[in-house]
């Protein structure tokens, strides 16, 4: 009875004018562009068997490539959620010149393709380049090997993470930090514990943006991994490679991996981002 009342109760206050519409709209047109094409994954998978496509997914040159994806993308979306906030903290909340063109520099990782910036970082930190050469004498090989990796990565997923703060940071009550200051507390120990708890789930967000975008980068990182296979070789390069030696279930068997794997980190980084939200006391 509470169940067709309740019902009742939703079919005479929708949500939006045309809910039942929209809705429809929205699960035929997601169905068309994310469940269908993951479902066509998975199920080309299973023409391998459960025992041949443990074999391929377990075997060394795969773990390898899988290993160096996800922890250069960990490792990356760290290193932008650290310095992403310092940006946005400066963009936010200082004025200084040409403070407009900076910002739109953030943005540069949005527009520029993704061959034109993993040519310029290979060019960058070849041994024979700018900053490459300077880097050789302290013995800091980055092009060509698994720290290249890391550096195309973090250049792609930094505007995530500031884009991501900015609104929080411009929102955010600057009465709270006053108070702070008035009761004693210094400088550090208000950004600790007062600034820092409401950043947590846009931290959060921005990390799993940075990450999502950085676990399947091909374009970029192509150019200044070197792809030499159990080394500098990512997971996506190697997909690509099974897929040019018609191994199309191969191709597909280390896809569903990445999707597994990537799916289930960010369930829980989305997961921390809504139990940071529970305990950000209301204002």
């Amino acid at each position: 009875m509470a169940s067709n009342l309740a019902a009742r109760r939703w079919r005479k206050s929708p949500l939006i004018p045309g809910f039942g519409l929209t809705l429809g709209y929205t699960m035929v047109y997601l169905s068309m562009v994310v469940l269908i094409p993951l479902s066509a994954t998975f199920i080309r998978s299973l023409d391998l068997g459960w025992g041949h496509f443990w074999t391929v997914v377990t075997a060394p040159r795969v773990l390898a490539s899988l290993r160096l994806s996800f922890g250069a993308a960990s490792l990356a979306a760290a290193v932008n959620t650290l310095f992403g906030l310092v940006i946005a903290w400066v963009l936010v909340r200082y004025t200084f010149p040409f403070k407009r063109l900076i910002d739109a520099m953030v943005d540069l990782p949005f527009a520029l393709p993704t061959a034109v910036a993993g040519i310029a970082l290979t060019a960058l930190y070849a041994p024979n380049g700018w900053l490459g050469h300077l880097l050789e004498r302290w013995g800091i090989h980055v092009a060509f090997t698994p720290l290249g990796v890391v550096v195309a990565l973090i250049f792609i997923g930094l505007p995530f993470v500031v884009r991501t703060l900015q609104p929080v940071l411009e929102e955010l009550d600057k009465d709270v930090e006053q108070v702070a200051a008035t009761l004693g507390a210094s400088e550090w120990q208000t950004f600790a514990r007062v600034i820092l708890p409401a950043l947590w789930p846009a931290l959060l967000t921005g990390f799993a943006l940075a990450f999502a975008r950085a676990v399947g980068e091909y374009g970029s990182v192509i150019f200044i991994a070197g792809n030499l296979p159990n080394v500098s070789e990512i997971a996506p390069l190697l997909i690509v490679i099974r897929l040019s030696e018609f191994r199309y279930a191969d191709a597909t068997a280390i896809a569903v991996v990445m999707l597994v794997a990537s799916f289930l980190i960010i369930f829980a980084v989305n997961r921390l981002q809504r139990w940071a939200q529970t305990r950000i006391p209301a204002h």
